[in-house]
């Protein structure tokens, strides 16, 4: 089943929302002149299914207190999350051009206290499964129906924060959380299977005391089907593994280390990425 995954995700098409938010990505790549290139396209159905169809959530009163929690672990893939907020109307899209530049409001890694829709400051990785567990928690008690959602990278788990946090949600029984894994197999210094090989990964998640599931991560319909059914208990906490490309719709970053993180981009290196996601947004 893995490895059918796998190959799905490769060769899943993009439809054109899917290009326009990765354009939307471009944009803040070419506003700062660098970014994660990689970890930001391989996140855009992940994240896009989440905002169309799941999340409650209000853009023009971002702290409302019923909303649901949404937390980017790994923060360095944020202009795919930027991508999103700016399309949902938490802030103007051209905000996208002045990534990581000292007038604007996106850096490099998200802020709560700065952009409207960021739950938690992250970037320092392993840090948003905690958060998302204690804001589960806090739901539970305050007798809150809202769910909090973690997205978090495959190289990010190896941090031991992130299994102390599972071994609290599975103990607390939080079914009003879900971990998500971009599972692109790829990390900013190599393969996942040669720094620290995560398989069995789902079989790690359900000792660890969570219902746990692999999808296509670039598969619209297959996310949705995933997502329609949470909880995937009632007992426990959701860990669902998406298998993803890393450079999704880029063919030359498609699976490529080296375009984990990208600056100085020349023009000819544009010009072949607006001509893969069909122009500028």
């Amino acid at each position: 089943m893995v490895h059918s995954l796998i190959e799905a995700s490769k060769t899943t098409s993009l439809d054109e929302r899917s290009l326009y938010l990765r354009r939307l990505i471009v944009r803040g790549l070419v506003g700062g002149n660098r970014g994660h290139v990689g970890s930001s396209m391989s996140l855009v159905e992940i994240l896009r299914v989440l905002f169309d169809d799941v999340l409650r959530y209000r853009p023009e009163q971002p702290d409302w207190l019923e909303r649901d929690r949404f937390i980017l672990s790994k923060g360095h893939g944020c202009l795919g999350l930027y991508a999103l907020l700016a399309d949902k109307g938490f802030f103007d899209v051209a905000e996208l051009d002045k990534f990581c530049h000292a007038d604007g409001i996106l850096g490099g890694h998200p802020e709560r206290s700065k952009i409207p829709g960021v739950e938690a400051s992250t970037g320092a990785l392993g840090h948003g499964l905690p958060i998302g567990v204690g804001l589960a928690l806090s739901a539970r008690m305050q007798k809150r129906d809202s769910r909090v959602f973690v997205v978090m990278g495959d190289g990010e788990i190896n941090e031991g924060s992130v299994w102390e946090a599972a071994m609290c949600a599975g103990k607390h029984r939080l079914t009003n959380l879900t971990a998500i894994i971009d599972y692109n197999k790829i990390q900013s210094a190599g393969p996942t299977r040669e720094i620290q090989d995560l398989e069995p990964l789902a079989d790690k998640w359900t000792s660890f005391g969570f219902a746990a599931v692999e999808v296509n991560g670039h598969d619209l319909s297959a996310l949705s089907e995933v997502y329609g059914r949470l909880p995937l208990s009632n007992e426990r906490p959701t860990a669902i593994i998406c298998h993803t490309v890393k450079g999704k719709g880029i063919p030359f970053a498609e699976g490529q280390p080296k375009w984990h993180h990208h600056a100085k981009f020349k023009p000819e290196q544009l010009a072949e990425i607006h001509a893969a996601l069909g122009g500028r947004a």
